[in-house]
């Protein structure tokens, strides 16, 4: 059995005034996605532009602001991979080392003047109450783990291990 959808079509006028009802709440929405309003502006006509080259698309009856909505918010995902791709560059090293990946590595250079004997030394001259669980945090335990394993309380061993890095500063600023 065959149905036959009966689909109602709107001429243009109808579209365009439509669209234009239905705009406003766009703005904010366009604002919260690029934080910046002439990018807000741009990416709203973006999308009237859309929707009026595949009004063909819209099915008469159906939500148009949810449709609008959903082309803004495609449009602006394409536009945000198609940035991150433009500032990606691969270089021919094996590893696949990002170039321009907008993530800026900064060396410490804390370390160069502290040899880490003095530092381990350091560590070790802290008073028990503060050393063990700041040993702890240190091989990479979490607060709740470290509290459970020397039946202190989360606030106490988060405190102990604050103060130990107080500690550990003012000695190590001494070099």
């Amino acid at each position: 059995m065959i149905l036959k959808v009966k689909q109602s079509f709107m001429s243009a006028a109808e579209f365009n005034e439509l669209l234009l009802k239905n705009a406003d709440p766009l703005r904010p929405f366009a604002v919260s996605l690029t934080k910046d309003q002439e990018s807000a502006k741009d990416l709203l006509q973006e999308t009237l532009y859309k929707a009026l080259a595949n009004q063909d698309k819209y099915s008469t009856g159906t939500n148009i602001k949810a449709w609008l909505f959903t082309i803004m918010r495609n449009i602006f995902i394409n536009e945000y991979r198609r940035k991150v791709k433009q500032r990606t560059i691969f270089d021919n090293w094996t590893n696949e080392t990002l170039i321009n990946s907008g993530k800026i590595v900064v060396r410490n250079e804390g370390e160069n003047c502290l040899s880490l004997k003095e530092i381990h030394k350091a560590i070790y001259q802290l008073p028990q109450i503060f050393k063990i669980p700041f040993l702890l945090y240190f091989e990479g335990y979490h607060y709740h783990e470290i509290s459970g394993s020397l039946n202190e309380p989360l606030g106490t061993i988060k405190s102990r291990i604050h103060f130990a890095r107080k500690l550990l500063k003012d000695q190590l600023n001494r070099y």
